[in-house]
């Protein structure tokens, strides 16, 4: 459980340190290297999209859900961790680049979160036993309303497409990885 938790705070920090990069480094907009759709520049937003954030307020709005389910992963499906992140930032992040809206730019941690949201939620259906089922259930508690609410288009300055394509690759993640390991290796 420890070393989950460090693992949780290192993930949440990155985004917190190249924020702070970008705030002190100015001259610089790191946040020119998000998903701009279907643009050659765009692609290297598929991978730097999640750790970049607008302002304060969209970082810490990111923080705490992607402190509790990186947490939440890492505590029940620690061997599947790093591949769903990956899968999830490629898979949701191209899917973002391919059919988001023209002239936008995708930024933030919230597809990731989205993701580990849908995976967390198909992992219960998927692999139907009783500990997967009650995490699922659990977040559908804590965030169903989120999931719904962030996937509905036309939210001035929310990216449903990334939310949207964020929570389709965690649930196809669920689905890959459903027999990956069993429930016994997998869940504690």
């Amino acid at each position: 459980m420890k070393k989950n938790l460090i693992t949780t705070l290192w993930v949440t920090a990155s985004i917190w340190i190249i924020f702070i990069l970008n705030f002190i480094f100015f001259f610089v907009d790191f946040n020119q290297f998000g998903i701009q759709p279907r643009t050659i520049n765009g692609l290297i937003g598929i991978i730097f999209s999640p750790f970049l954030h607008l302002n304060w307020m969209h970082l810490i709005s990111n923080t705490i859900p992607l402190l509790i389910l990186t947490f939440v992963i890492l505590q029940f499906y620690h061997k599947l961790f790093l591949k769903v992140s990956i899968f999830s930032i490629l898979v949701g992040g191209f899917a973002v680049w391919l059919f988001g809206r023209s002239g936008t730019n995708h930024i933030g941690a919230s597809g990731v979160i989205f993701a580990y949201i849908g995976f967390l939620l198909f992992s219960g259906i998927f692999r139907r036993n009783l500990k997967s089922i009650l995490i699922a259930v659990v977040i559908i508690i804590l965030y169903g309303g989120a999931l719904i609410k962030g996937i509905i288009p036309g939210q001035k300055g929310i990216s449903w497409e990334g939310h949207l394509f964020g929570a389709a690759a965690g649930a196809l993640a669920a689905w890959i990885y459903r027999n990956k390991f069993k429930a016994a290796d997998t869940i504690k």
